[in-house]
């Protein structure tokens, strides 16, 4: 995909010119269905730590002379809940896992530049953890963690992501963590293309979360689905700065351009809450529709009034109770599969409230409860 950015307003602004290399910069990471083709020998291990994920806890009882040191970087200041569930669910695991633990957390805000990543990182480090919790989104994680593999500690968890990188088949991370994606993305645009195929055009624009591989696996992919619809149109692309205040300045300049566009796609919480803000100042709540990515509690709620069409909700807490799980197997000296993908499922305003209920009350069985 041929990309021409300009700044504007507080915004990329991105000019795209279609082609069939949009998914070319997600060709450094296998794809997770191909990647389970290649390797079969994952399979076995990965069912077991999804039954584990799905089941109660069945602590090991390990002698641990000391306590294992977790290090959790995580991305702070979003609105998304995400972040904050997945640590409660963690801890909460690892305390009925009766693992002896000390869980060292730092907050990332994403305007944080590379100099200040850094500092935060190497304060994690010099706690000298057994794991490290972490992610990769940007070309300074990607250098960061392609270092850390080379260590013999600590081991390396990567959160938010199932697409393992090729380069690191040699020296992969503990493991991957996450919901696909990808993946979610085809949910939103198999559900938006089925309403396209009822109009004469269906305009939508992109709102992209900052450039990097989350914008790039959700926002991609939708528009590569989207583009199977031969009455689908790509009208304008926009990166924010991940934040609602950004999204509803790109929001707001799509719509005087297409008045007429039938969606704003967002990538992101954060981007969806930005795009409504942006829809109801032009009054257009109802005629432009919004998506939401990732089903929490701020999402869910805008589904409630009726304001987003869509979302597709993680099964939050399976990711931090997966890291528990793993971290007490590695102890353990019990194989891991090296992916673990969450289940993601579409949720529109025509899921029946009693579905949506057993979802919230599976998705969140932790997260929801009273921290001690």
């Amino acid at each position: 995909m041929g990309r021409r950015l300009a700044w504007l307003a507080g915004v990329w602004w991105l000019w795209l010119c279609l082609s069939p290399a949009a998914a070319d910069e997600l060709d450094a990471y296998w794809r997770l269905d191909q990647y389970l083709v290649a390797h079969p020998e994952q399979a076995a291990a990965s069912q077991t730590l999804k039954r584990l994920v799905r089941n109660a806890p069945q602590p090991a009882h390990l002698q641990q002379d000391q306590p294992v040191r977790i290090a959790l970087l995580s991305p702070g200041g979003q609105v998304s809940d995400y972040w904050r569930r997945n640590r409660q669910a963690l801890e909460t695991r690892l305390r009925l896992l009766g693992l002896n633990y000390q869980l060292l957390a730092y907050d990332r805000v994403p305007e944080q530049d590379e100099r200040q990543q850094t500092q935060q990182l190497v304060a994690a480090l010099a706690a000298d953890p057994d794991y490290l919790i972490y992610t990769l989104d940007s070309q300074v994680q990607h250098k960061y963690i392609a270092r850390l593999l080379n260590r013999p500690r600590p081991k390396v968890i990567l959160q938010n992501i199932t697409t393992p990188l090729r380069d690191w088949e040699a020296r992969p991370p503990l493991l991957y963590v996450g919901f696909d994606h990808q993946r979610g993305s085809r949910l939103l645009a198999d559900y938006f293309r089925r309403q396209a195929a009822n109009r004469p055009q269906f305009d939508f624009a992109m709102l992209y979360r900052r450039p990097g591989y989350v914008s790039t696996a959700r926002g991609d992919t939708f528009i590569e689905q989207m583009e199977q619809q031969p009455n689908s149109r790509l009208r304008l692309a926009f990166y924010t700065r991940s934040d609602r205040a950004s999204a509803r300045q790109a929001a707001l300049s799509a719509l005087e351009q297409y008045p007429q566009l039938d969606l704003l796609f967002a990538c992101a919480t954060d981007t969806a809450l930005g795009a409504l803000d942006a829809v109801k100042q032009k009054g257009l709540l109802g005629r432009v529709q919004v998506n939401g990515w990732g089903g929490g509690s701020q999402e869910l709620a805008a589904l409630a009034r009726g304001e987003l069409a869509a979302t597709v909700m993680r099964i939050n807490d399976d990711t931090g109770v997966a890291v528990a799980e793993a971290i007490q197997r590695d102890l353990q000296g019990l194989p891991l599969p090296r992916v673990f993908d969450g289940d993601l499922v579409l949720i529109t305003q025509e899921t029946p409230k009693t579905v949506l209920q057993g979802l919230q009350e599976r998705a969140f069985r932790y997260s929801d409860m009273e921290q001690e």
